[in-house]
């Protein structure tokens, strides 16, 4: 898979997850504030979209989010 693919699932991936919250950038730039994260919307919007953030940066939005558990695979 190109690396443009990964960057692809990526998004895909937690913006699915941001669906089934049934949250946007805004709401989700709030709920990382509440865990100590600060980022803007257009921040959050640039990362989720283009699908190039850290690890960190996943993680910190499943915490906000009250993911527990995250599957990969088919």
């Amino acid at each position: 898979m190109a690396q443009s693919d990964w960057y692809k699932q990526s998004a895909k991936f937690l913006k699915a997850e941001l669906a089934m919250a049934g949250i946007g950038y805004e709401e989700l730039c709030l709920r990382l504030a509440d865990i100590g994260v600060e980022e803007t919307y257009q921040g959050v919007a640039a990362k989720v979209n283009r699908g190039a953030f850290s690890f960190a940066f996943f993680m910190q939005c499943m915490k906000a989010l009250g993911v527990k558990t995250v599957r990969f695979g088919e």
